[in-house]
């Protein structure tokens, strides 16, 4: 699976270092060395492609990946087992529908007549279409991409809060410790090498923003704040049929994400 699937499609890389003509195949195209790496650079785009992304992706890093360690241990406290199955089952769903069904259910909430602007329009906000305006698009990404994703992702911490040591709460009321104590004291350290691992692999895919949601959620009005590397590159490639500038943008965007996922996380497990 790992070389078919990989390992063999890397050899395509190469076209990022050439004219690829699909006339030619990828070994008689035109080497080109750096040359579409520097048009990349150079383009007039570059440096608000590359905030647009760090944005998005930081925002998203910063709220979305403690949200389910949050309800993951909200849950643990639950101990009434039809109501914790029932609100695992209710964030579990928005998992299982497709970006764009998500995305059509994003825009309809946040028209002038959906349902969030109408409960805004309650405490005086003025109704309006909310993804037609550049400041709220990365507040609704993000947010929409919480409401996706919160239940699934606490799968992982639930499995590893159902290994902490029973022995380790009955010593600690002992002690006389509270619950919000052994959430501290106990919960948080049992399950950190599992949120450590799992903020290794988040890093690691620092500027990846799926472009299948920007392209279904963004317009021209906010085209200034929601275009990102990986959409830029869906463009190039796939409509303007600039394979090899594609591939140059895409080739960037995975180095950018590697030195993320072997520096700083390795540095920071160190300290």
């Amino acid at each position: 699976y790992l070389i078919l699937f990989c390992y063999k499609p890397m050899y395509g890389i190469i076209i990022a270092f050439k004219d690829f003509r699909a006339s030619l195949g990828i070994m008689d195209s035109p080497w080109v060395g750096f040359k579409h790496f520097t048009r990349f650079f150079n383009d007039v785009y570059f440096t608000r492609l590359l905030r647009n992304t760090l944005s998005i992706s930081v925002l998203s890093l910063i709220f979305s990946f403690p949200a389910p360690v949050l309800l993951a241990l909200l849950l643990n406290e639950v101990r009434v087992s039809w109501f914790k199955r029932t609100v695992q089952t209710i964030t579990y769903m928005p998992h299982f529908i497709s970006v764009v069904v998500i995305c059509g259910m994003v825009t309809a909430f946040t028209r002038d007549d959906g349902i969030i602007v109408y409960i805004m329009s309650l405490f005086g906000f003025e109704a309006k279409s909310l993804l037609n305006y550049p400041e709220y698009f990365t507040t609704i990404y993000v947010a929409s991409g919480i409401w996706q994703t919160i239940g699934w992702n606490s799968i992982i911490y639930l499995a590893a809060l159902m290994g902490v040591d029973a022995q380790l709460y009955e010593a600690a009321m002992l002690d006389g410790a509270n619950r919000w104590k052994q959430t501290i004291h106990i919960t948080i350290p049992s399950i950190m090498p599992t949120i450590i691992i799992m903020l290794i692999l988040r890093v690691g895919q620092i500027l990846n923003v799926g472009f299948e949601k920007i392209i279904l959620l963004y317009n021209p009005s906010t085209m200034s704040v929601a275009d990102v590397i990986s959409s830029y590159s869906y463009r190039k490639g796939l409509v303007d049929l600039n394979w090899s500038f594609s591939s140059a943008v895409g080739l960037f965007n995975s180095a950018i994400n590697f030195i993320f996922v072997v520096s700083i996380p390795a540095k920071a497990i160190l300290t």
